[in-house]
């Protein structure tokens, strides 16, 4: 597979990245951008030791972040396991929140192909509407580009009408070519969003490797007409650097990116946080965190 990739350079995007953290926002701006962030948030479990009962609280949590006076809006989804979306379709019905479910075997994608497929349909049939896939980071690596987009085209196909993200694990691919080589090949086989990361290695999201995947957005849209959705996941934990990525958003696709159907936050902390900002704006003082539940 044969794609015309343009070489990235590492300072300037590292440059430019740094200086979406040097923008000022006034209040009324702040508290929107973190509203708008909670309703941006995928709140996430996906452990071992999950349970059906993990899964009843997360949903709560994303239908209803903060008591009614803040004006909170729900978040963007939930994400679990396969085998607990059933949970997360019976406590989320009838609500704006979306289903997401991992699969193609989260989060190494080390299984045949046709076992990758089941994983996918269980997960629709069983009620997902959003599906986190995982590459193959040894295909990618060894050069097998063409492997990589037939497995996410043949993902998508599996998804129905089910939306596909594509998970890259940024910290696998070493470099920033080689993460805008993946946002080549992901968006032309399919994808409805890509993602940096599964939250399960070290180095994740970073504002530098998400500019290259917004940059690369950017100029398929300009290129076809088409927008494909983002998502930087693992790592990003206040509200602070939230802010810093709606900054970055805005300022690179701009505003037709900044709604839930377009760009999310792969979250497990970054709901207490942003939370915690909208309630110290609204009440002019810090609350305990034990007011606040762990997302």
């Amino acid at each position: 597979m044969k794609l015309d990739v343009p070489p990235i350079d590492q300072i300037g995007v590292e440059e430019r990245a740094a200086s979406f953290q040097k923008r000022s926002l006034k209040a009324a701006t702040k508290l929107a951008g973190l509203k708008m962030a909670v309703s941006m948030m995928d709140l996430t479990t996906l452990e071992g030791a999950d349970t059906p009962g993990k899964v009843r609280h997360l949903c709560a949590k994303a239908l209803h972040p903060m008591p009614p006076r803040f004006e909170c809006p729900p978040c963007g989804a939930v994400c679990v396991y396969p085998n607990l979306v059933p949970t997360a379709r019976e406590c989320l019905a009838g609500s704006s929140v979306h289903i997401a479910s991992v699969a193609t075997s989260f989060p190494s994608g080390q299984v045949p192909l046709k076992i990758k497929l089941l994983d996918v349909r269980y997960a629709v049939g069983e009620g997902a509407d959003e599906i986190d896939m995982v590459i193959d980071r040894g295909a990618f690596l060894r050069g097998d580009y063409a492997q990589v987009a037939d497995e996410i085209a043949a993902v998508r196909e599996a998804c129905g009408e089910a939306h596909l993200k594509v998970i890259f694990e940024t910290g696998e691919l070493l470099t920033y070519d080689n993460i805008r080589r993946a946002s080549e090949i992901g968006m032309r086989s399919g994808a409805h969003f890509i993602k940096t990361s599964t939250g399960k290695v070290p180095r994740a999201a970073t504002l530098p490797v998400t500019l290259v995947m917004l940059e690369a957005l950017r100029d398929y849209y300009l290129e076809t007409g088409v927008r494909i959705g983002m998502k930087p996941a693992g790592g990003i934990r206040t509200s602070k650097e939230a802010l810093h990525y709606l900054v970055m958003v805005k300022e690179t696709l701009g505003d037709a990116w900044l709604t839930p159907d377009l760009f999310r936050f792969g979250a497990s902390s970054l709901l207490t946080d942003v939370t915690m900002q909208i309630a110290k704006m609204a009440d002019g003082a810090y609350q305990s965190a034990d007011y606040f539940s762990l997302a």
